[in-house]
């Protein structure tokens, strides 16, 4: 048998400024916080095998210092013997940003389509993947040549990628990606792979194919906006056993990583001054104190994210969006 960790959408960097210029709780330690958890496990369980399914980084130009710290994090089972892989995802626009670092035997970077070979409690095992392409409906049926044949014999055979596939669903309204450029076509995955582990996805999901093995997202760690309200976050913990077949899955658990609530209030319109600083410390008192909240007012008021500064308890996370009319006319 082979157990593999899989975890993916860490978005290290993600609200973590280098140099703030306020007191603001931030989010961005609540990620590497919770990347490092999932690490724990893989070397407190000895997994022989940890993915990461691309968005190390939450920007493709992180700063040095939020390099430097993801990697260690990542060389961290590395180092305790456990084969690492990672794949390039689309916030890193195909390629992980380099480092010194980031050399290590264990420590294997998938930025373009190459198969590795290794061999793993006793286990044949092969792992093709590819970092993240546009237009990829286009471009993957043609990356299977880029791929090495199967070995001869039982083995575990897994693909890894940072790609929607046909099926996938995000968002409170279910959106469910097929028939774009971007989005694998489910009728092009290969016959011959116990598993396809994907990133992009920051919804836990599972795809059933009928011709090959289920696409496999672990989602994100930690919830990036308020599109994944609700959901829970966490990787996976997954055990294969081998077949001339290229191997079968025959375990997957998921593990959840505790998250901080997450809250959207719209601003009632109209309030200002005393009023709405009424109204701001009434709505955050209801709330649990170490909420992320995202205030959404329907116009611009002046001053909002000052008096936020001033009465936001300094547990909580409160940011105030853009007006919807103000972020169009700004993308226009």
């Amino acid at each position: 048998m082979l157990r593999v960790l899989f975890l993916s959408d860490t978005h290290l960097g993600f609200d973590l400024p280098v140099r703030p210029r306020t007191d603001d709780r931030r989010r961005g330690v609540d990620f590497f916080e919770n990347t490092s958890r999932a690490l724990d496990v893989a070397i407190a369980q000895g997994v022989d095998l940890v993915v990461h399914g691309g968005d190390v980084f939450h920007r493709s130009c992180p700063p040095p210092a939020v390099v430097d710290r993801a990697y260690e994090l990542l060389l961290r089972p590395a180092r305790a013997g456990i084969p690492t892989v990672v794949v390039a995802g689309n916030h890193e626009r195909g390629r992980l940003p380099p480092s010194l670092l980031f050399h290590h035997q264990r420590l294997f970077v998938l930025d373009h389509p190459r198969t590795l070979f290794m061999q793993s409690a006793g286990v044949k095992l092969d792992v093709c993947g590819f970092g993240y392409h546009k237009n990829i409906a286009e471009v993957f049926p043609s990356l299977g040549a880029c791929f090495a044949p199967p070995r001869a014999g039982p083995s575990v055979r897994l693909m890894v990628f940072h790609h929607a596939v046909e099926g996938a669903t995000v968002g409170p309204h279910h959106f469910v990606f097929r028939d774009r450029e971007d989005t694998i076509n489910a009728h092009d995955l290969p016959v011959g792979f116990a598993a396809f582990l994907s990133g992009h996805i920051h919804r836990r999901q599972r795809l059933d194919m009928p011709h090959t093995g289920p696409v496999l997202y672990p989602g994100s760690v930690e919830r990036t906006s308020t599109a994944e309200l609700g959901e829970e976050k966490g990787f996976l913990v997954l055990t294969f056993v081998p077949d001339r077949a290229g191997g079968r899955l025959v375990d997957e658990r998921f593990l959840p990583l505790p998250t901080r609530p997450l809250v959207s209030r719209p601003v009632p319109p109209g309030l200002s001054g005393d009023a709405l600083r009424g109204w701001l410390d009434h709505t955050l008192s209801q709330l649990p104190p170490d909420a992320v909240v995202q205030l959404v007012p329907e116009r611009d008021i002046p001053g909002l994210s000052q008096l936020v500064r001033d009465v936001a308890p300094a547990t909580m996370t409160v940011k105030a969006r853009r007006p919807a009319w103000m972020t169009a006319r700004a993308q226009s």
